[in-house]
């Protein structure tokens, strides 16, 4: 979400300067590769990129063919075989074992603008969306229809025809939305095979931050580099100040803590971080979670301070469930012997990346199989498919 927001900045004013662009989307994966399908990159006629692609190896020839997309006006698919020797007299050399499907599709005129529109419409509210991308494999001169269709959780739609009537086009957005999970499949159009990359697009994580001291500062600030959007929330004004968290998506209030929700909307990718150094401030928002539904709640402080909190809580009969208890996570943070301010930043943002994206945050070199489930990737063939 982060990279899409920044593209469609990046694009605004690229046409607000008269400058020509094109989009680059890595819509699917054969093996390994840096980025995943979904990773975009908008690319200005002067070679200015927002987003990548990859690690830097393959934007360079993208922009050249960014270039040829501008001038001709036409969607290309470039595939990039990173387990071919020959990589490396191109100068890409990858070592990354995959084949990567690229779709560049020029941004200019109505057409271009529809393309941006829709991603505008992914990001216009906190709520998941799925969107349908149509391209050719099978042979890659024909017309490549691109980003095309766009579906809301809350059932809004937008697209182009002649997708927009179409059942099966429906019937996989709906699926991806009520699986999370984005997906691949074959349709039939006029005796010729298309693929549809099916992208289920998340909201960013909204992260709460109870309390305003010195080291909310560098958590505030590595949330900003993720792309998460960030309130700080504290019962005292002169650290509860915007000076002191400058970053454009963090929102800053001053609350006491039985006010503390009147500042938050919460859904399902709103996580709490309780680090306000004064217990009964931290027991007051705690106790006031526990009847939301709410994945995480980290708590600063050392066990002894959540078995008191847990037992205060007994005595006033509220007694955690599982669930509840599955979500609480004190001490907050992973065990990677932090220390200061900013290591300890470091641990909290990984864990809460762990919880919402369900990994067991083990190190990676213990991993016998894919780092990314090779399964997602799968190009289903529905037999009743067409467009």
């Amino acid at each position: 979400m982060h990279e899409i927001l920044a593209i469609i900045q990046a694009y605004h004013a690229a046409s607000a300067a008269g400058k020509k662009t094109a989009l680059a989307t890595v819509v699917h994966v054969e093996g390994s590769s840096y980025r995943r399908p979904g990773a975009r990159m908008l690319i200005t006629e002067d070679a200015q990129l927002t987003g990548s692609i990859s690690g830097g190896c393959l934007e360079g020839d993208a922009f050249r063919k960014a270039l040829h997309v501008i001038l001709s006006g036409k969607t290309m698919l470039v595939t990039y075989d990173t387990a071919d020797d020959d990589d490396a007299k191109f100068g890409m050399g990858l070592g990354c074992q995959g084949v990567i499907q690229v779709l560049i599709e020029p941004l200019q005129g109505e057409e271009g603008k529809a393309i941006i529109d829709l991603l505008s419409k992914a990001t216009a509210s906190r709520q998941p969306s799925a969107l349908i991308t149509l391209f050719s494999m099978q042979d890659k001169r024909s017309v490549q229809y691109g980003s095309c269709f766009l579906l809301t959780e809350e059932g809004s739609e937008y697209g182009v025809m002649p997708f927009a009537e179409d059942v099966m086009v429906r019937k996989e957005l709906a699926l991806v939305l009520t699986q999370q999970k984005s997906s691949f499949c074959k349709l039939s159009h006029q005796e010729a095979e298309w693929i549809a990359f099916t992208e289920y697009i998340q909201p960013p994580v909204s992260l709460v931050i109870v309390g305003a001291g010195n080291d909310v500062i560098p958590l505030a600030q590595m949330a900003e580099i993720v792309g998460w959007q960030t309130t700080v929330i504290d019962g005292r004004p002169m650290y509860a100040s915007k000076e002191r968290f400058p970053m454009p998506s963090c929102q800053v209030f001053h609350a006491k803590a039985a006010e503390v929700l009147d500042h938050v909307n919460i859904d399902s990718r709103t996580v709490f971080v309780l680090m306000s150094h004064n217990y009964n401030y931290d027991l007051g928002i705690l106790r006031t979670l526990l009847n939301k539904n709410i994945r995480y709640i980290g708590i600063l402080g050392p066990h002894k301070k959540m078995k008191m909190m847990i037992k205060e809580l007994a005595d006033e009969g509220l007694l955690l469930t599982e669930e509840q208890k599955e979500a609480i996570h004190g001490p907050v943070g992973l065990d990677i012997g932090a220390e200061t301010a900013e290591e300890i930043a470091v641990s909290i943002i990984a864990e809460i990346q762990a919880k919402l994206s369900a990994a067991t945050a083990a190190a990676l070199r213990t991993k016998e199989e894919a780092i990314h489930s090779r399964a997602d990737l799968l190009i289903k063939n529905p037999a009743t498919s067409s467009v």
